[in-house]
């Protein structure tokens, strides 16, 4: 089942990359079908095979030969090894939940680093989404999500004035949904983890002088990252801190 899961993973990542694409540029991601943005020829299904076209076509269009960026089978294959992770943690159907969510939070990823922006559009769909699921399946008590929710958009409004819009609105609205989702405790730990990374790439970051002090580097990856480690890991590791300090 799990290597059903795979390929079904793979067909939603080039999907994705589609949003990935798209949505920055305020297209549809359903109209047209996908093409080819070099020369704009409509892709044939013998292209649309995820990573396997990429590596028959050795990386380049088949009809004006542009090259084809490796980013596309990266995010194919993202989206199928979460997917198996997701559904051998969860098993069905509460799988289905936290891949439908995840699948947006992915494209949030690539989007931020590409652009550095975190589209309104998706946080709406992110909490529309995180509003539904806490009413027919909830994942926290809605006391916690609600703390949560004001707790990081709080927070990070805070950090936001303070650094002179050193942190941005599109960090702030997503961290408030994902308050929403975790509720306040695994919050703690998910903005803990996610300034832990952030500190760890922007320092290596610095070290080799691929950014300098002055320069942006997108919030929104490490906050994603933290939320898939949360997702899967979470529990253990707030037991295990709890356990080792003694509370």
């Amino acid at each position: 089942m799990w290597l059903v899961v795979f390929v079904f993973g793979l067909f939603i990542g080039s999907f994705l990359n589609v949003c990935i694409w798209r949505i920055p540029r305020e297209e549809s991601v359903v109209f047209p079908p996908s093409h080819c943005t070099g020369c704009g020829r409509r892709l044939g299904a013998a292209e649309l095979i995820p990573v396997l076209s990429f590596l028959w076509q050795r990386g380049r269009c088949a009809g004006c030969g542009v090259e084809v960026s490796w980013r596309y089978p990266a995010v194919e294959l993202a989206s199928a090894v979460m997917f198996v992770l997701l559904f051998l943690q969860f098993g069905w159907p509460e799988f289905v939940i936290h891949a439908v969510f995840f699948a947006i939070l992915l494209v949030i990823f690539f989007i931020d680093i590409d652009h550095q922006i975190i589209p309104n559009r998706l946080v709406l769909l992110l909490l529309g989404y995180t509003l539904l699921i806490q009413v027919v399946w909830p994942q926290v008590a809605w006391s916690d999500a609600l703390l949560g929710g004001l707790l990081g958009g709080g927070l990070f409004l805070f950090l936001a004035v303070v650094s002179g819009g050193g942190m941005g609105g599109g960090d702030i609205k997503l961290v408030a949904v994902l308050g929403l989702w975790y509720g306040w405790a695994q919050l703690l730990l998910l903005m803990f983890l996610a300034f832990l990374g952030g500190g760890l790439i922007g320092g290596i970051l610095l070290i080799l002088e691929i950014k300098k002090r002055k320069d942006g580097i997108p919030f929104g990856p490490f906050l994603v990252l933290a939320a898939f480690v949360v997702t899967m890991w979470g529990r253990q590791l707030l037991e295990w801190y709890l356990r080792i300090s003694g509370l």
